[in-house]
């Protein structure tokens, strides 16, 4: 288990992570979300013990990561895949780091059997890929077999199957009763991985609670419905306090009113439906509604040449080819 209580760092005149306060359990998937800047990547390396808290504490089994006795065999933490000597094996960096900590020789060749580097084993790690520099930092995390795992952004230059090898990994790890905290702004990926969820923003705590909780209760989510006689059908919602919007597809988007209602609505009225489905706001789009305003670093919307003036489009004809 991880728990910090108040944690704070200042770099000079920078608040990086500003008085968090937050847990996470055993036994479940922990996202740690935030927008570039928020101090996912501090927190995470006051954990470990790399910097020093300002204020506040975080304990891992009840205790600051620097007296745990055996550190490996209690944490794992993929931090920063490429901090390996490049003219090491992979082979080599592990056992380096077994005998450090009395780990038996056989358990780097199964972590590299595991993230599947076995037949790479002796190949000097800067010759490795992105993807195969992650895959030797996860053997590492898993290599003192630990209870408690970190990963900051584990998927990066991952190909599709290598990422679903890493979420099947996760939650393996977690349905057997370890602590697992990830760090990602793939929020697809989180989506289909997470089971809980810790936001933050410029430093701050947002929200921490279930993914379901957090999608279920975003402003995005809203009951679509189509109707032969939708004009009727919106003047009866409106007046039954609702907030309606045109969707796709000639549907409405009705907030305020859930599904039950609405449907009971229509058949007092006597009036068809063609749907009725609730839809449900995405991770990243709950996400988004929450740190809109505690994003640090914005682009701007449109990048390069203005839109063209009415003399200088060239229309498409009735096949959508030029004429």
């Amino acid at each position: 288990m991880i728990e910090a209580r108040g944690l704070t760092k200042r770099y000079g005149d920078k608040l990086a992570v500003d008085g968090l306060t937050f847990d996470v359990r055993p036994g479940v998937v922990t996202g740690f979300l935030g927008p570039n800047g928020s101090g996912k990547s501090t927190t995470m390396r006051c954990i470990m013990g790399l910097d020093a808290p300002s204020a506040g504490s975080v304990h891992v089994n009840g205790r600051p990561y620097a007296d745990l006795p055996w550190p490996l065999r209690e944490v794992g933490a993929l931090l920063e895949a490429r901090a390996i000597h490049p003219g090491r094996s992979a082979w080599a960096h592990l056992w380096m780091l077994a005998q450090a900590n009395d780990l038996p020789r056989k358990r780097v060749d199964e972590v590299l059997s595991l993230v599947g580097l076995d037949g790479v084993a002796r190949r000097r790690v800067g010759k490795f890929s992105l993807g195969m520099g992650q895959r030797l930092g996860i053997a590492a995390a898993l290599l003192g077999d630990p209870a408690v795992l970190l990963f900051d952004e584990p998927v990066n230059g991952l190909d599709p199957d290598g990422i679903r090898w890493v979420r099947n990994l996760l939650k393996g790890l977690a349905a057997e009763g370890r602590t697992v905290f990830v760090s990602s702004h793939l929020m697809s990926e989180m989506a289909l991985t997470a089971d809980h969820v810790v936001v933050i923003g410029r430093g701050r705590l947002i929200a921490e609670m279930p993914v379901a909780q957090l999608t279920g209760s975003s402003p995005r989510r809203y009951v679509r419905v189509r109707s032969p006689r939708l004009a009727e059908l919106r003047a009866a919602l409106e007046a039954d306090g609702a907030t309606v919007a045109p969707d796709s597809d000639g549907a409405l988007a009705v907030r305020g009113l859930d599904a039950p209602r609405i449907g009971d609505l229509a058949a007092s009225l006597g009036l068809p439906l063609h749907e009725l489905a609730l839809q449900q706001a995405s991770l990243e789009e709950a996400f988004m509604a929450l740190t809109e305003h505690d994003v640090e670093y914005h682009g701007e919307a449109v990048v390069g040449l203005p839109p063209p003036s009415p003399a200088d489009r060239v229309e498409l004809d009735t096949n959508g080819t030029r004429p």
